[in-house]
């Protein structure tokens, strides 16, 4: 684990895009139903393992990219900039258009832009990772100004005809996914120089970021298709997972990153006035709460209503507890994100 010190980059734009048609889990369960002759599951059982009601799915015209470019064309117009303003476009998402290009390209393209791009993909921490990667290249002064965007589509990779129980469990991540895009813009903080205290108090910006991974476990959760290993095979298209070596492969991967992280940087959790977590399932949100000694009233829950939206769930928590009044300028939020592989991160942000 490496804790980066921050504070030269500021969040001057968060907008997110959730696509307007829904599903509600029993209509998930009846689908299966429907295209699974023979085979039955209780019913109400997605909605009680995860606590998922509903979700939202993109429109068969829409593609990744376009759920990203819906999002930062509204952070544009939010913080009144034209297409020359940003200096380079992230494109952070487990999703993808293609192979190749990047995906990156074809939202520039899609925002007009003429910058620099480059997607920078780690399953559900791929925002969060794209983060990084923009606060790194503000902090060295390579850009002044970074677009960072994520366009989920999992709705894409979900398995409708299951012919047994032991193929409907391993599909079983994919009837918890939803559609969405998010946008961040981060630029410059004010009177950020290269001899400044990035670590003070009254520091405006990303204040901190750490990650740990256990590569180890990366076969515990995959959607090989698209690459080298599995070029053309469609049952490889879908998702995949064992859940309870998922559990056990976090388990092994702990938390010490987060308590760590904190402590470098002289805060507790009582500091801040939400903390963001992705949220795979209710109940599972609530248990690495326990785990990480994040109070329950400190989270913004969203898997409920909005369904896992792979690395849009933590932009997506920071919109609604701004739009709800949790938290303002000069208030402390952390974003928690695990992700298949697996891995762990955190990033520590004065609004």
């Amino acid at each position: 684990m490496h804790t980066v010190m921050s504070g030269r980059s500021r969040i001057a734009g968060l907008e997110v895009y959730v696509p307007p048609a829904r599903l509600d889990t029993d209509a998930v369960e009846q689908r299966i139903v429907e295209s699974s002759p023979g085979f039955r599951i209780p019913k109400g059982l997605i909605s009680r393992v995860t606590g998922i009601r509903s979700r939202s799915v993109m429109a068969e015209s829409e593609q990744a990219s376009d759920l990203a470019v819906n999002a930062a064309a509204k952070v544009l117009a939010s913080c009144g900039l034209q297409a020359p303003d940003v200096d380079l476009l992230v494109f952070a998402s487990a999703s993808q258009d293609m192979v190749e290009p990047a995906t990156a390209h074809i939202a520039a393209a899609k925002l007009g832009l003429s910058c620099p791009v480059m997607d920078v993909k780690n399953a559900c921490n791929s925002f969060l990772n794209g983060l990084e990667v923009a606060d790194s290249l503000i902090a060295s002064r390579r850009y002044g100004r970074v677009l960072v965007v994520t366009g989920e589509s999992p709705s894409r990779a979900v398995r409708w005809s299951v012919p047994d129980f032991a193929t409907f469990a391993s599909s079983f991540p994919g009837y918890t996914m939803s559609d969405g895009g998010a946008a961040v813009l981060l630029e410059a903080s004010e009177g950020a120089t290269a001899d400044s205290e990035p670590s003070s108090p009254a520091a405006e910006g990303i204040l901190g970021m750490a990650f740990t991974a256990k590569s180890i476990h990366w076969p515990v959760g995959t959607l090989a298709a698209g690459g080298s290993a599995f070029p053309r095979d469609p049952e490889a298209s879908y998702f995949t997972m064992d859940g309870e070596k998922l559990k056990d492969a976090f388990l092994d991967l702990g938390s010490d990153v987060l308590g760590e992280t904190l402590e470098a940087l002289n805060l507790s959790w009582g500091d801040f006035a939400v903390v963001c977590v992705h949220q795979v399932s209710a109940p599972y949100r609530e248990i690495f709460a326990e785990r990480a000694g994040v109070p329950r009233d400190l989270l913004v829950p969203a898997v409920e209503e909005f369904g896992n939206l792979a690395s849009v769930s933590l932009p997506l928590q920071l919109k609604l507890a701004l739009d709800g009044g949790r938290c303002g300028p000069g208030d402390l939020v952390a974003l928690v994100g695990l992700a298949g592989g697996v891995s762990l991160g955190i990033a520590v942000v004065r609004l």
